[in-house]
């Protein structure tokens, strides 16, 4: 981005977003039809045009504003979205579903490309104010050293701290038709895991003829580093009783308060070792380190998994077979919560207000209207009264006679595939006290919820998960840099230790690349801002 020219813009854009002269009520709907831009993504294979979408329609309705969008295909959206943040020719007022890092959010505003919104949302925006009032650390972890506001943030609450949906991310499931086929228990230790993944194996011919199920029988498989889909949840027990729960950083915390790289861990060690044993026997999908998420599904739709991994299981194959495994104990019994999960999720760079909008004040009036109890379910998951052969909702009423969204039943729909159909995401608030009174909970986050309190939240023994704070420029710069060859490192180790093994050197070798990469350095900023937020 050219700053001189950028700052000529500026000039004349941004004077009258100076004063902020917005009203404390709604201005909608406007007398006249007014238009703004934004840019937003879609998932592949569902509606392409933004407006075609009910919820969008209903929007313009409410408002009168008509949103001429820029739609990128999300799995485009990382290339494209950064070329049209640099081009003042493709630069829209807003950004719905930015999804910005910490370093986008703080290069964009150094580059004076978005603006500060914490005046926004004290004089315009007054359902995204309630929140803030309601939970002030969400606005905390908004705000960058200076107090500014870059983004408009995505908070979804289901359940808290040790309970909330977001502790564990790749759950872990076991096929419980085929254990009851074999007589065999769900397994409680690494042992008789290991003991029901090889009763899987030995019994395939017999398990596909029962099952009618074409293709090989796969013990158990996943995708190695892929968020959800990573099994290294099964390590948890090994060492220290951390595992691996953060695959994009690899950090945790002690109960000591000690940001440790969890690659450096005795726990991981042997957890890379058993796991390796089990492809050694032919326990593990040997596509687990290369397969994309649609081959990952299609083989599990065909009935072929004993053990898989997942945010939910009827993303893969199908609820009624399926069971979660537990905490397996092995030196010790424990599962890590995910680290940022005790405020549940939150997105701080969900949609951001650029330089170029004319009229920032109606921009951020129409995006609070995202942040009404009554819509940001929608936009989260989808909405009622479509043209189509599904609904996430029915509308219906509450106990007091009020509009009420209540969730259809999914069937054997994938979750997941529904919502892209009818959702549209960007800056939402989903809060707990909304359950019962604009929106049902949704039967799948239920049936999570309760498998994490009554089989995981027992064995959630950690006191700390790394909490969600925005660092300063240079330590967040520092960190992606030191970051993206730390990750890499570990990534690497881990798919090639399961398939190929370890021995002394091999672990010294990780141990001295890390250090080589800076881990020291690494580990001392977020300790930094671990330590400042407990301060606090």
């Amino acid at each position: 981005m050219n700053r001189k020219l950028l700052s000529v813009v500026l000039a004349g854009v941004m004077t009258a977003g100076l004063a902020v002269p917005c009203m404390a009520e709604s201005v909608f709907p406007l007398e006249e039809t007014a238009t703004l831009t934004g840019m937003i993504s879609y998932p592949p294979s569902t509606e392409s045009e933004p407006n075609n979408r009910t919820i969008f329609k209903r929007l313009e309705e409410k408002s009168n504003v008509h949103i001429e969008w820029t739609a990128i295909q999300s799995d485009q959206w990382g290339d494209k979205i950064a070329l049209n943040m640099a081009n003042l020719n493709t630069l829209t007022d807003f950004v719905f579903s930015a999804g910005f890092s910490d370093s986008d959010l703080l290069r964009y505003a150094d580059q004076e490309v978005i603006i500060p919104l914490e005046d926004y949302i004290d004089e315009c925006m007054p359902n995204l104010s309630k929140v803030f009032e309601k939970y002030p650390e969400y606005r905390t972890m908004c705000e960058d050293e200076d107090g500014h506001i870059w983004a408009l943030p995505w908070i979804e609450q289901l359940g808290s701290e040790k309970t909330a949906i977001q502790t564990i991310d790749n759950m872990s499931y076991i096929n419980k038709k085929w254990l009851d086929f074999l007589g065999l228990e769900i397994p409680t230790t690494v042992d008789e895991f290991e003991e029901v993944l090889i009763a899987f194996r030995d019994h395939a011919s017999e398990i596909q003829e029962e099952f009618g199920i074409d293709g090989s029988i796969i013990p158990m498989s996943f995708i190695m580093n892929d968020g959800g889909q990573d099994p290294c949840i099964l390590i948890n027990g090994f060492g220290e009783g951390i595992g691996d729960p953060d695959k994009g950083r690899h950090i945790a915390v002690t109960d000591d308060g000690e940001v440790v790289c969890t690659a450096t861990l005795e726990g991981f060690r042997k957890g890379m070792e058993w796991l390796h044993k089990l492809y050694d026997e032919d326990l593990i999908d040997p596509e687990a380190f290369t397969q994309e998420w649609s081959t990952y599904v299609s083989k599990g739709k065909s009935g072929r998994y004993g053990v898989a991994f997942s945010w939910d299981i009827a993303n893969i194959d199908n609820l009624t077979d399926w069971v979660p495994l537990p905490a397996l104990t092995a030196d010790v019994r424990n599962i890590t919560p995910q680290n940022g999960s005790f405020t549940s999720g939150f997105d701080r760079g969900r949609c951001v207000v650029t330089c170029v909008a004319e009229d920032p004040e109606l921009v951020c009036e129409w995006l609070d209207l995202m942040y009404d109890p009554f819509q940001s379910p929608q936009n989260n998951w989808g909405t009622y009264g479509e043209d189509d052969d599904f609904d996430i909702f029915v509308l219906g009423e509450n106990a007091d006679g009020e509009p009420m969204l209540q969730h259809a039943p999914l069937g054997d729909a994938s979750p997941v595939e529904v919502r892209e159909a009818e959702c549209v995401g960007g800056p939402l608030a989903v809060l707990d006290e909304y359950y019962g009174v604009y929106v049902t909970c949704p039967d799948d986050a239920q049936y999570r919820l309760d498998w994490i309190k009554d089989i995981y939240t027992p064995d959630m023994n950690t006191k700390y998960v790394y909490p969600n704070v925005f660092m300063n420029m240079e330590d967040t710069e520092e960190l992606s840099n030191l970051q993206a060859d730390i990750t890499k490192t570990i990534n690497a180790a881990k798919s090639n230790w399961v398939m190929n093994g370890f021995d002394d050197d091999d672990w010294e070798q990780l141990q001295d690349d890390l250090d080589a990469y800076g881990l020291e350095d690494y580990l001392a900023i977020y300790q930094k801002y671990f330590d400042a937020f407990y301060e606090e």
